[in-house]
This record gives C-alpha cells, structure tokens and sequence, in this order.
C-alpha cells in the first residue's frame, strides 16, 4: 500500500444503482422508482390498488429482470443441486421447475429458489435479488468436487411478468408454443412476439400467470406486444408495491421478512422442502434433521395469518400480544385491496397459533388493536 492509499477513507462510495433492460421504458410511463436490492426499480405506475386489482381480475405486467439467474450445467449438475440445496432436484423432470431453499450448514435459510431443469444436464436456478451474490458464492463453493459449472448469467436474462386471470389469453395471442399444456412450475423454450424465451408458469401473485425469460436487448420489444396485445384485456404494468401486497394475501413468504437465516425452513413451517430421503449428503442435513425433530415434538412459533378489526394497519416488527404478553412478531404487513382489511402474517407462540385463537391482537404505537387469527393463504384463486 502506498502512503497515499493509507490516507483514503475506509468507507466506500455507494455503488450506483443497476438498472433493467426497460429502464427507460418504466420513466416514460411515469413509474415511481426505488431502490431494491441494488437495482433501480419500479414501485408503481400509478395507483398501487388499481394495479393490485388488475392482476385479480384481469392481467398485470411485471419486470423482474432484477431477480437472479444462475445457470448450473454438466455431467454432475444434478448431483451438485441435490448437494448445495435443500430439495431433490435430480427428480425434477426436463422442462419443469421446483421451489426449494439453500441453507447454511446451520439449517439457517440462505434464499429461497426455483429451479428449472431447461436439459439433461442444464439447470436454471433465480435466487432472489437481495440473495443473488450469495447465493452464487455459495453455489460456487459448493461446487468443489463435482464435475458440473456454475455461471452468473444475471446479465444474460431481462425477466417480464404476465399475472392474473386474462394472462393465458393475452400470451396465446403472442405465441404458437403449447400453452394449455404448460403445467404450473414447467417450462418449455418458446418464441412470443417473434423473440426467443424461456416461458415459465410460474410467480409471485397467487394468481395463474407467466414469467418470460428473454435476452435483455429484446425486453422493450416483448414488453411493448404484451401490452398492445393485452390492453383490450385490462392488463396495466405493474410495480413492485402490488406484487408485495399479492402475495402477502397469498401467503407466499418473503425472503428478509418471513424468511431469515436465523430461521430453519421446518421454522418457517415450510418444512416440506427437505427431501432427507434424496441420495448423497447435503449442505444442513444434520441440523435440519434436528429442527424436524423439535417442530414434531415442541412446535416452534407458527406462521400465521392476522385479519385486522380495525382500519390500522401492522407493520414488520410490530409485536403480537394477548393477555398483556408478547407472544409473536409480524413478518410482513399491509392493507388488503381483495379483503378491504390490513391484513399481516406473523410468527406466534404456537399455543396461540389456532385459527380464532380469541384476545390476539397487534401493538401498533402502544395501542392493543384486535386482530383475529386465520389460516394461510388469505386469498386463495378459483381454478
């Protein structure tokens, strides 16, 4: 080091913010920004209840070019998976995708994934964009001793959404590929609008929908023929503001907020995902096999659903009372547009875990608000 390297501060600048292949394209739509994860993103268009209610009723449109892409490829890549994560992904059959989670070797959630099996020997793992650098550093690690590659392809995927009910009509308009055969968590090459993608059936909203991986320089392009195609259908873009509150109702967790490494996926009540029986060691197993063994015997907290009594909504961190102690905290909260109701998940005591669990209520700035207890999901869509 130089003696005029050793008077520099030691903080470093801010990094600036990453922005999407449709940055310029969310501006000219008049989108409120904000910075997620590192990325310059779009919080609303317009009104966050409108966009809500389109994607419940009719379609929304999404860019979520800022998740990310980690392509896992080689003779081994299955056998890696099934090491580094939690579930049997050497089950997953060609063309089709499963949620599942990476852990510490503590039990502790890292993220949580889906997984797509694109071939033989090819895998797409999207970690969540907080995640996506570790998760890849995990990944990588893991790696050692396999004869499989792992690749950042984050820079190599612009990822659009299309969500709600009208979402199929809309993309049949725009794609010859077989639609009516696509299985939710599948996937299967595809070209719509003329530009090649991977079209998934998947997302974050609770309803039917789409997520549509495509090269970053022909995002604009999908972007425009999906909304010229799906205008007549109701479709609106939408931000990520509604996308949290979808799937709040649908009781879809959220990694930093429902999801920590702090917590074990049997924590999270999630523990589903563990596949023990899968062959090979994997990365927690030991751990993981002991969080099992407590939430069978003395159920840790409980993730629930709270419907609020009143108008006042809870926010993450807020604590969950009755009888005067606290018994829980809120994960995640807001105003339900589908119920008309604040509505919050929250990890409680799970002697006060029973839907109509009655004296459960929020302490919002001091005040006990009621707030009944229900199972999860919130909502759940008509098939």
């Amino acid at each position: 080091m130089s003696s005029t390297e050793s008077h520099q501060p030691s903080h470093q600048p801010p990094h600036p913010l990453r922005h999407t292949a449709l940055d310029a394209l969310h501006r000219s739509l008049g989108a409120t920004m904000t910075d997620f994860a590192g990325w310059d993103m779009p919080l609303r268009y317009g009104s966050e209840r409108d966009e809500h209610l389109a994607v419940r009723t009719k379609a929304g449109l999404f860019d979520l070019s800022h998740m990310g892409e980690i392509t896992v490829t080689g003779p081994q890549a299955a056998a890696l998976l099934n090491h580094a994560l939690v579930g049997n992904i050497a089950s997953v059959g060609v063309g089709r995708a499963r949620y599942t989670m990476i852990c510490q070797a503590d039990g502790g959630i890292l993220d949580d994934l889906i997984v797509y099996r694109l071939a033989e020997t090819e895998y797409m793992v999207v970690a969540n964009a907080s995640n996506a650098q570790v998760v890849l550093d995990a990944l990588s690690e893991r790696a050692a001793g396999f004869d499989a590659e792992v690749r950042d392809d984050r820079d190599n995927y612009a990822l659009i959404a299309v969500q709600g009910p009208e979402s199929p009509g809309i993309l049949k308009s725009l794609t010859d590929a077989d639609l009516d055969g696509l299985k939710y968590y599948a996937g299967l090459p595809g070209t719509v609008a003329g530009v090649p993608a991977l079209i998934a059936r998947t997302g974050y909203t609770g309803e039917d929908g789409f997520e549509l991986f495509v090269a970053p320089g022909d995002a604009e392009k999908l972007w425009q023929a999906l909304t010229e195609a799906g205008t007549p259908a109701g479709l609106i873009p939408c931000g990520l503001s509604c996308r949290d509150t979808l799937r709040l109702e649908a009781g879809m967790p959220l990694y930093g907020n429902e999801l920590t490494t702090e917590l074990t996926p049997f924590d999270a009540g999630l523990g589903r995902v563990v596949k023990f029986d899968k062959e090979g060691d994997f990365v927690g197993r030991e751990a993981l096999r002991a969080a099992a063994e407590r939430a069978a015997s003395q159920p840790p907290r409980v993730l629930v659903g709270l419907v609020a009594e009143g108008r006042r909504v809870p926010r993450a961190g807020y604590a969950v009372v009755a009888g005067g102690e606290v018994i829980g905290e809120v994960t995640s909260g807001a105003p339900s547009p589908t119920l008309g109701k604040p509505i919050a998940m929250a990890y409680v005591d799970a002697a006060h875990a029973a839907p109509g669990t009655p004296g459960v209520g929020v302490d919002i700035r001091g005040s006990h608000e009621p707030y009944e207890v229900v199972a999860l999901p919130f909502y759940k869509r008509q098939k």
